[in-house]
C-alpha cells in the first residue's frame, strides 16, 4: 500500500482517545459514523472498525478492515526490508559515518 504524508486522519477525537491512523475504507466509514453522530458519538458506535483490527491487518492483510495506527511518516517508506536486510544497512550507515567522523583522529 502506498502513502504519502497527507493519507493519515485523526479518529475519535471527541472520544478524547485521538488516534493518527492510516486512510483506508474502514476509516472513512468511521469519519462517516463521526460526522453524522457528531457529540453523541460513542465508543460503541465504530467499536467494529477500532477494536480488534491489528490482527485483521497484520495476519491477514485485510488493509481495509478499519483503523490502524500510522505516523505521517507513511510518506517516507519507500521499501519494506527483511529484518536481516535493514539491520544489515543500519550496520552499513553507521560504520561508514563512524568512519569518515573518526578519519582524522586515527592520524594523531
Amino acid at each position: 500500500m502506498r502513502a504519502s504524508e497527507l493519507d493519515t486522519r485523526l479518529i475519535m477525537r471527541s472520544l478524547r482517545n485521538t488516534e493518527r491512523v492510516l486512510m483506508n475504507e474502514g476509516v472513512r466509514h468511521i469519519l462517516e459514523v463521526e460526522r453524522e453522530k457528531g457529540a453523541s458519538l460513542t465508543i460503541d458506535d465504530i467499536h467494529e472498525q477500532v477494536a480488534g483490527i491489528y490482527p485483521k491487518v497484520m495476519t491477514e492483510g485485510e488493509m481495509e478492515a478499519g483503523a490502524w495506527s500510522c505516523g505521517m511518516v507513511a510518506g517516507l517508506i519507500h521499501d519494506v526490508p527483511t529484518v536481516k536486510e535493514l539491520v544489515d544497512r543500519i550496520m552499513a550507515e553507521a560504520d561508514a559515518l563512524i568512519t569518515r567522523r573518526l578519519a582524522g583522529f586515527a592520524r594523531a
